[in-house]
């Protein structure tokens, strides 16, 4: 038995799998049957509200997907202050450790590369037939038996069952999911919805990540990160061993656009079972036009704007002279509903580009005895993007800060509270007199 300080209650523990930031996995049985159990803990011994959503969520989510593909969930147990999430053990390792483990960096099977991916679509499809978004699709996402080859998906923590979601603009940081297998919309920087076609520009990662043995961008920096995901595109696929088709198939899955990807997983199916049934036959892969059978069986209006080129280009035009060191104010009127907001948010990804911060406020009718309510709310959405960058950022901020308000910072403190989470209490304001 492991020498562990976990111990719980009808389920002893055997070996540690996996010692995260923020989950702690072991591997044991159960006691009333000896059935062999893989057991998810949280590792924060307080856990906030929200950690505790996302550990249920994955349980009830899991637990309705009946499937051999999907990783089985048993129960859920109480422990400590939190949960015990306790599923099935069918001898699985993850993608990311299974193809570490051969001599080379890359898949050296081009076919065992094709039956995992097929594998992976068959469960794609579970997901867009039950609505559900995984949002975090990723090798380490992914189990693979060594001995039986049988693929299944795991952790529903973010996963939403909602066919459509609006990622707000937050610090890439905090963002939902996990940056390098991200997909452009799911930034909140592209001003596009999240649909199930986030999970395949996600799997377009972990293709390409297996097929070469690196990921597509790699950068320390997040907010990095963010910009080469909604801005460039990533370097060939193409080696000796990975033909021309397999490479087009990687780079449509990671298309900028949704719309510009596959529609529809059973599509990718079948070219992935083309190329396959020609390894196969012939041993080779020979080149063919992809995606002739990808069509979506759901009516989906896209999220490009249409009619607002000119409006948008004087935008960008108008934020690339501010980011010179320029000053300039812009105003843009409406009728209500007619699509203001989504041409200003057009401006996220040049943002990106330049490292800046985005924010907002608005007037609302129920406010209106506020003096200056949309200024106020927001710069109390920038303090909220500022606190969550790292010490030495938000440092750098409060001098900056105190050298511009000098004196008066208890006099801005007193509109924006937040602010005294960056700048610290100050002096109170000298009373005016008069």
């Amino acid at each position: 038995m492991l020498n562990t300080l976990v111990s719980i209650p009808g389920y002893p523990i055997s070996e540690e799998l996996y010692n995260g930031s923020r989950t702690l996995v072991y591997r044991g049985y159960r006691d009333t049957d000896s059935l062999p159990v893989v057991i998810k803990l949280l590792k924060n011994p307080y856990p906030s509200f929200s950690e505790l959503v996302q550990f249920r969520n994955q349980y009830t989510i899991a637990k309705n997907l009946n499937s051999p593909l999907i990783i089985a969930t048993y129960s859920l147990e109480t422990y400590q202050n939190g949960y015990a999430l306790v599923m099935e053990d069918f001898g699985g390792i993850s993608l990311k450790d299974y193809f570490t483990r051969v001599e080379t960096r890359y898949i050296v099977s081009l076919q065992e590369f094709l039956e995992i991916a097929i594998a992976l679509c068959n469960t794609l499809d579970i997901l867009y037939r039950e609505r559900i978004i995984h949002k975090d699709i990723k090798p380490a996402n992914i189990l693979i038996n060594p001995e039986t080859k049988q693929v299944k998906l795991i952790d529903f923590s973010i996963a939403s069952l909602l066919p459509r979601e609006t990622q707000t603009l937050i610090n890439p940081n905090v963002l939902e999911g996990t940056l390098a297998y991200i997909s452009p919309e799911q930034t909140g920087r592209m001003n596009r919805g999240i649909d199930y076609r986030t999970d395949f520009y996600s799997l377009g990662v972990t293709f390409y990540e297996l097929l070469t043995g690196e990921l597509p961008f790699q950068s320390n920096d997040p907010m990095e990160l963010v910009h080469c995901h909604i801005a460039k595109q990533p370097p060939s696929v193409i080696r000796d061993e990975i033909p021309q088709v397999i490479s087009d198939i990687v780079m449509k899955l990671m298309a900028k656009n949704a719309e510009d990807r596959y529609q529809s997983v059973l599509g990718l199916k079948f070219d992935l079972e083309k190329c396959l049934h020609q390894l196969q036959v012939d041993g080779k892969l020979d080149n063919f036009e992809i995606a002739q059978r990808d069509v979506c069986d759901r009516f989906i209006i896209p999220d490009k704007l249409y009619g607002r080129e000119a409006e948008v280009e004087t935008l960008l035009q108008t934020f690339e002279r501010v980011s010179l060191g320029a000053t300039e104010m812009m105003l843009v009127a409406g009728f209500s509903g007619i699509g203001k907001t989504a041409i200003v948010n057009e401006v996220h990804k040049p943002i990106v580009r330049q490292r800046g911060y985005f924010i907002k406020g608005k007037y609302d009718q129920f406010q209106r005895n506020i003096p200056f309510s949309a200024f106020v709310q927001a710069f109390q959405d920038l303090m909220g993007q500022l606190l969550t960058e790292s010490d030495v950022q938000i440092q750098q901020w409060k001098n900056k800060i105190l050298s511009a308000v000098g004196e008066n910072g208890q006099v801005i403190i007193e509109v924006i509270p937040e602010l005294s989470k960056i700048i610290g209490e100050q002096a109170p304001a000298i009373e005016l007199s008069g």
